[in-house]
């Protein structure tokens, strides 16, 4: 049987992509949720909509801070600088 060597980056990769999908899918499936009860509590039937897409912006807002963050540690650490990107 022989080893094969993994480059780390791709599972760094892999990790970086499911986690912004968590970031993004979970506000908006709450907010989806939370609208749906509130549409059956109130006999509504716009507020599932809305939320849905107030869940989406706050999905876009988390990944936004997500990725700048990431790639200011990432650019941080390439230049020479201490831990998470600050100079020391």
């Amino acid at each position: 049987m022989s080893h094969r060597r993994y480059d780390r980056s791709v599972f760094q990769g892999l990790a970086l992509l499911s986690q912004f999908g968590i970031t993004m899918l979970v506000p908006m499936a709450l907010m989806f949720a939370l609208g749906w009860w509130l549409d059956g509590l109130l006999g509504t039937s716009f507020l599932a909509v809305a939320l849905f897409f107030a869940g989406a912006l706050a999905g876009f807002g988390n990944v936004y801070r997500l990725a700048r963050q990431v790639f200011r540690n990432r650019d941080g650490a390439r230049e020479g600088d201490g831990e998470n990107g600050r100079k020391k």
